[in-house]
């Protein structure tokens, strides 16, 4: 336990990763304040010292995780020509479904002054699934340029696919169902190939 008045390094991702474990662990009726402080190791009102309370905690948490796999998607478009594309394109998939991404979900869900938070942010160009489904076309366009994907393959229905399916299984999932990624592996290997 971090004492009073010591500095907390990196807290805002301390306390991200605390809330997803709970998340995960517990499902989302166990995320209170005082649970993701407890989790992080840290003082109690650490968590209301950063953010104005748990509603804006868990959009920032949210917003927070868009916004990697946001960049990851981006980076995508630095791997063409390398690997395999369905690898590739399955490494940013999958991102969208790791650590607690069903749980947390569900958790925005379930607070909706946190899921008008996202809308907002996203709405005023936050990175959300539309930023991904971007960048994921854009990396695809390029593969499909350099001959690596057939010119049959649309990229932009693709990204929408494989997007799609993750709002879908992000949205459908609950803590402790069965694992998403393999349907998310079957759907890329049969857009873009093996």
């Amino acid at each position: 336990m971090s004492p009073r008045g010591v500095a907390t390094p990196d807290v805002r991702e301390r306390l991200f990763a605390a809330a997803e474990r709970i998340v995960e662990r517990d499902g989302p009726g166990a995320l209170t304040s005082r649970a993701v402080t407890t989790e992080a190791g840290c003082a109690k009102g650490l968590l209301h010292t950063h953010f104005a309370g748990l509603d804006e905690f868990v959009a920032e948490l949210c917003l927070d995780r868009f916004a990697r796999t946001a960049a990851k998607a981006r980076a995508l478009e630095g791997l063409t020509g390398q690997g395999t594309v369905a690898g590739n394109l399955a490494s940013v998939a999958l991102s969208l479904l790791d650590r607690g991404g069903p749980a947390l979900s569900g958790l925005a869900m379930t607070r909706p002054a946190a899921a008008s938070r996202v809308r907002e942010a996203m709405r005023d160009g936050g990175p959300g699934f539309a930023a991904i489904q971007e960048a994921i076309a854009g990396y695809l366009e390029s593969e499909r340029g350099g001959g690596r994907l057939p010119a049959a393959v649309d990229p932009h229905t693709v990204a929408l696919a494989v997007v799609g399916t993750a709002h879908h299984l992000l949205m459908t999932g609950w803590p402790g169902a069965p694992d998403p990624r393999p349907a998310m592996d079957r759907l890329v290997t049969a857009l873009v190939g093996g």
